[in-house]
């Protein structure tokens, strides 16, 4: 059985909690809570020395952390992934927009303010974050304007992986209110086989 670390509040580890429950894959969830240093453990970094979660542990006792690594090969051979060499390539271009474009500023403000609760201490950084953050999810409204799904006509990983802190984005300071396209996609997932929540 796979073996998940991870804290249930964190996006990077909910996207794995909910491709893991859409692909009907049985896992056993070890709750890790970094704020207590449970990552910094002589233990846990012989597993994953960058010290972080999600880290998933294969059946065969192999480590793999970086969530959209792990998505790319829990996934492998599912429809969760295009077949069409472009549109996989689409796909691929949406996750590397997720970890540099959008979970450094909307994530990491729902970290400060939401899971850490130290909005007043990062004030300045947060109020730095906040039209980067709303960059990318102008960027998220555009595309979303003219298709269904980030990557071709299905919902796949790109979905998964921009949705985990999408769909949160308001614990972070962020208002979706601007954006009608984004909000209509975050119906169209939770509509999705297998779907739950991040709190499940």
């Amino acid at each position: 059985m796979y073996r998940l670390f991870e804290m249930g509040d964190s996006g990077n580890c909910y996207k794995v909690r909910l491709l893991l429950n859409q692909l009907d894959i049985a896992y056993e969830r070890i709750p890790t809570n970094i704020l207590v240093g449970e990552s910094r453990t002589d233990e846990f970094l012989e597993l994953n020395p960058n010290g972080r979660v999600p880290l998933l542990i294969l059946p065969d006792g192999r480590p793999l952390a970086e969530s959209n690594a792990i998505l790319l090969m829990l996934a492998e051979g599912s429809g969760f992934i295009q077949t069409d060499a472009y549109e996989r390539a689409v796909m691929t271009q949406w996750l590397f927009f997720e970890q540099y474009s959008h979970e450094p500023f909307i994530a990491t403000n729902r970290f400060w303010i939401h899971i850490a609760g130290e909005a007043e201490e990062y004030a300045d950084r947060i109020a730095l974050n906040e039209p980067r953050g709303y960059q990318a999810l102008s960027v998220m409204e555009t595309h979303l304007s003219e298709v269904d799904f980030f990557a071709g006509a299905t919902y796949s990983l790109a979905d998964i992986a921009l949705y985990a802190y999408t769909h949160v984005a308001d614990e972070g300071g962020f208002s979706l209110d601007g954006f009608p396209s984004v909000r209509a996609w975050l119906e169209r997932v939770r509509a999705q086989p297998r779907h739950i929540p991040m709190t499940a």
